[in-house]
């Protein structure tokens, strides 16, 4: 059984620091990308929790393999902020790199999310709340992004369970992990700590 390490600081990698995060032109629209720069070093840290001898694991016949999920991610990203948000996006055929591998893929990841943070940050309240086109509905761009935000959280999720089977570690990316935890880390897993 593996140790959990004790850091000294938590979520200690990021692809995005909070100096990349541009000032959005609605101070009120700010969170929106803070959360999703934040949410882009989650799934880097868990991404980074693979090599490229592990792209084709799968835990199931009928899962998706690491490679797969990396794949989604970044093609579905694309879709996500071009045809529902509108976003200028790089054409489909040169999202993905190649090579594909876990630091190629880590660093693409980073590369299109940095490029649409500027983009995002002009936004208007208005923009943000305007209906568009979301597959066969419409929906507020609001509403499209979180739910892009929930997608990427779900396969992360995904993957962190790919990692444990593996028995490799799991980052912190909400909390401490069995792997990973640090002073002050206080997860509510007791009647008392969820009394506070």
């Amino acid at each position: 059984m593996a140790l959990a390490v004790i850091m000294p600081a938590p979520y200690s990698f990021h692809v995005i620091d909070d100096s990349g995060i541009p000032s959005a032109a609605d101070p009120a629209c700010q969170y929106l990308l803070n959360v999703y720069a934040s949410e882009i070093n989650k799934t880097a840290a868990v991404w980074r929790g693979f090599d490229d001898r592990l792209l084709e694991y799968r835990p199931h016949p009928k899962s998706t393999t690491v490679g797969d999920t990396f794949r989604h991610e970044l093609l579905s990203g694309r879709r996500f902020f071009g045809e529902f948000l509108g976003l200028p996006e790089p054409a489909a055929a040169s999202v993905m790199p190649a090579p594909i591998g876990v630091d190629a893929c880590v660093a693409r990841l980073a590369d299109l999310a940095r490029a649409r943070l500027p983009h995002l940050a002009r936004a208007s309240a208005a923009w943000w709340h305007a209906a568009v086109k979301f597959f066969d509905v419409e929906r507020p761009r609001i509403w499209i992004f979180e739910r892009r935000v929930l997608h990427s959280a779900h396969h992360r999720a995904q993957l962190t369970v790919y990692l444990r089977l593996l028995d490799r570690s799991v980052p912190p990316v909400y909390g401490p992990t069995a792997d990973v935890t640090w002073s002050g880390a206080d997860p509510t897993r007791t009647e008392d700590a969820a009394s506070r």
